[in-house]
C-alpha cells in the first residue's frame, strides 16, 4: 500500500484558517477529486468537520481520539486502525489536517502538492519535508484566470530510497494518533 499525503499550500506552507481552506480555485477542486476518487481516503476529525459530510466515491476514514456515528464513515483512533479500514489497496490518500499529515509523512511515499502563489494568513500549516528526499515526477504551471484567481502549481513528489511500503505500514504501526 502506498501512503500518499494530498495537500493545497500556499506560501510559507499555509494550508488552513480557522478551520477553512482560505481560498478558491476551482482547479485544485478538480485535481483533489480526480486523485482521491475511487481511493480510501484518511483525515482528522476537524477536516471531516470542516468538510462536513463524507465525500462520495471514496471510503471517508475519520482518524480522531473521539470516536463518531456518522453514517458512510469508518471512525478510528490510531494510525494503525486507519490503514487496516482502508483494506488493501494499492494508494490510500491522507487529506489533512496538520496533526494527521505529521503523522502519516515519515512513512508516505508520495506527495500531491498544489503550491499556490498566494500569501495568506493562516493557523494551520503542512509539515515541514526534507526536500533532498522527494523526487518530482509529475511538475504543471497554470497562470491564474477567471476562474482559478492565483497562479498555481500542481506537483507529485516521490520519496527517494523508502523500498519497502510493508516497512512503513510496520513502523507506522508503533506510532498512535495524539490530536
Amino acid at each position: 500500500m502506498i501512503i500518499s499525503l494530498i495537500a493545497a499550500l500556499a506560501v510559507e506552507r499555509v494550508i488552513g484558517m480557522k478551520n477553512t481552506i482560505p481560498w478558491h480555485l476551482s482547479a485544485d477542486l478538480a485535481w483533489f477529486r480526480r486523485n482521491t476518487l475511487d481511493k480510501p481516503i484518511i483525515m482528522g476529525r476537524r477536516t471531516f468537520e470542516s468538510i462536513g459530510k463524507p465525500l462520495p466515491g471514496r471510503h471517508n476514514i475519520v482518524l480522531s481520539s473521539n470516536l463518531g456515528d456518522q453514517d458512510g464513515i469508518t471512525w478510528v483512533t490510531t494510525a494503525t486502525q486507519a490503514l487496516i479500514a482502508a483494506g488493501p489497496v494499492a494508494e490510500v490518500m491522507v487529506i489533512g489536517g496538520c496533526k494527521v499529515y505529521e503523522t502519516f509523512l515519515p512513512q508516505s511515499r508520495r506527495l500531491y502538492l498544489t503550491h499556490i502563489n498566494t500569501k495568506v494568513d493562516g493557523d494551520t500549516w503542512f509539515p515541514d519535508y526534507e526536500p533532498n528526499n522527494w523526487k518530482s515526477i509529475l511538475s504543471e504551471f497554470h497562470e491564474a484566470d477567471t476562474r482559478n484567481i492565483h497562479s498555481y502549481h500542481f506537483e507529485i513528489l516521490e520519496r527517494q530510497g523508502l523500498t519497502s511500503n510493508l516497512k512503513s505500514s510496520l513502523l507506522l504501526a508503533s506510532v498512535d494518533f495524539k490530536p
